[in-house]
């Protein structure tokens, strides 16, 4: 897939995108390559990529790793993954940093407390509130996904050439860093 409508004059157009006729802006394929939906298509293929790493990685608990065998375990569940602090953390920071609502949250945190990936302890900061904590299992399942992280980037570095996978991460750290979302 070609970047067409991007790639010729992203320098040249930084304050002034490229205006298009009414059915270039219609039908073009602008819709299908620009940026986001690109970035998109890129994490969807990098989390497919992690968790087939996983699945395929002996220190992950049995269980776990055929759930994500039979793809039972998807992008939602790697948010838990990604924003769970070591520590442990409260609901609503768990959501908020994932950036899901705390009912979303709540319900992916139940489906991972039961495959025994995270458990529920109380908060040793406020006695009325309740924090989500990895278990011994799911302390296995982080190293396993960190590992297949290194293994993806290691991969996309491959198949980009090194060069462009280090001016594509520290574009994507610059651009995501200001974010306050």
């Amino acid at each position: 897939m070609g970047v067409t409508a991007f790639s010729p004059s992203i320098a040249d157009n930084v304050e002034s995108p490229p205006t298009l006729s009414a059915p270039e802006a219609v039908e073009g394929g602008w819709r299908q390559t620009h940026l986001g939906r690109l970035l998109g298509h890129a994490l969807r293929r990098f989390d497919a990529r992690v968790l087939a790493l996983m699945a395929s990685d002996v220190q992950v608990p049995l269980a776990l790793s055929n759930l994500a065998a039979r793809s039972q375990v998807g992008a939602a569940h790697i948010h838990i993954t990604r924003h769970l602090a070591i520590g442990g953390s409260r609901l609503t920071d768990l959501a908020a940093s994932a950036g899901m609502t705390k009912q979303a949250m709540g319900d992916l945190v139940d489906q991972c407390e039961a495959w025994g990936l995270v458990t529920r302890e109380p908060d040793p900061h406020d006695k009325r509130a309740r924090q989500v904590v990895f278990t011994s299992s799911g302390l296995l399942w982080l190293e396993a996904f960190r590992q297949a992280v290194v293994r993806a980037e290691s991969e996309f570095a491959q198949a980009v050439g090194r060069d462009v996978a280090t001016v594509v991460a520290l574009g994507l750290e610059a651009y995501a860093g200001s974010y306050e979302g």
